[in-house]
């Protein structure tokens, strides 16, 4: 449905030139929802913006639908936007425009007549629930509401793809949670594939069928989320995924980790457990068959979708052999094991 092949963007020329996107290759198929996660300053707004041509790449091709867009002469450019709804974080609502003014202005600007705005727009506001709200001005509604119309908007010319720039960085946790429950929804009910941009772990662990991580212009990574969750390849992949899981040592432990290793120190590791390997006294096993002793500094469950994930700091008190042993035996057990460091033996 979405297909960026060897894209790139640059701002300016010569040493002054900034490249906001460096040689992007992402695929996003019919009826999924696509999340595309990164620091500030990344490149992800630049890169939602050039899927509908908002921002043009400077090299590589868009396509979308299975129409090239950056061969699309004016024209056919504004028909192509049509079937591609998008939503930004402060809404863009016209304040001298009611609710269903706002939501039928695409409709006006496609040249469709009052009855058929009028048996388009209705339903809308029904589906994103705000069929009592026709009639108000942006002024008299919270930011759930503002983006739920923002949404209505979106959707009026029946798009085929769903841009989110930021859609919920505006919002409180409750509201995010439904205006994320409302885009499951449409994409459920009307098969619309959704490409959403964020900086929020919690927007794609609620929604997303996959996920992109974007740093410095470049796509660094690119996973189910699932996987994504449980296994990131990354550095700053497993930087998302810790500071989202609040799942870091103590700070005097910190203090103390080194990376020396040797018969006077044992590691101290993060596991990551999924699947059966959460509900498996591995732990337990592990002391018995390995003979070293496990002391668990913090340990915590998420589920992720229809994944459920474990996640623990311990430390493995053992001989290096055994610690070692230790290690394999867990890896063997489809266990990621990330060592953080190594601390000095108190006994």
């Amino acid at each position: 449905m979405i297909e960026l092949s060897n894209v790139s963007k640059t701002y300016g020329s010569g040493e002054s030139a900034v490249h906001a996107l460096k040689d992007i290759n992402l695929h996003v198929p019919k009826g999924t929802i696509h999340g595309v996660i990164g620091l500030s300053g990344a490149g992800k707004s630049t890169l939602i913006r050039c899927v509908n041509l908002l921002e043009r790449p400077t090299q590589g091709s868009v396509t979308v639908d299975g129409q090239e867009m950056m061969r699309l002469n004016r024209s056919a450019l504004n028909q192509a936007r049509h079937r591609i709804g998008m939503i930004f974080q402060h809404f863009n609502l016209l304040t001298t425009r009611n609710v269903f003014d706002n939501v039928a202005l695409p409709l006006e600007l496609m040249g469709e007549k009052r009855s058929a705005i009028q048996n388009r727009v209705l339903p809308l506001l029904e589906m994103v629930g705000l069929a009592d709200k026709a009639k108000q001005y942006p002024a008299q509604l919270s930011g759930g509401q503002k983006q739920r119309v923002a949404i209505a908007r979106a959707l009026a010319s029946k798009p085929n793809v769903l841009l989110c720039d930021e859609a919920t960085s505006a919002l409180d946790p409750q509201t995010t949670g439904s205006i994320l429950e409302l885009l499951r929804d449409i994409n459920r009910q009307l098969g619309i594939t959704i490409l959403l941009i964020t900086h929020e772990m919690e927007v794609v662990k609620s929604i997303c069928h996959r996920v992109s991580l974007i740093s410095n212009g470049k796509l660094v990574e690119d996973a189910e989320v699932g996987e994504f969750f449980t296994a990131p390849t990354t550095t700053l992949g497993r930087e998302f995924l810790n500071d989202f899981l609040q799942l870091t040592p103590p700070k005097e432990l910190i203090e103390r980790l080194s990376d020396t290793s040797g018969e006077d120190t044992h590691p101290v590791v993060r596991l990551t457990f999924s699947g059966d390997a959460v509900s498996t006294p591995l732990i337990s096993r592990l002391a018995r068959e390995c003979n070293v002793d496990v002391s668990i500094l913090q340990a915590k469950v998420e589920s992720i979708q229809d994944r459920t994930l474990g996640l623990m700091i311990a430390e493995l008190l053992g001989s290096e052999t055994q610690t070692q042993e230790a290690m394999a035996y867990l890896q063997s057990h489809q266990l990621n094991v990330e060592v953080l460091g190594h601390v000095q033996r108190t006994v």
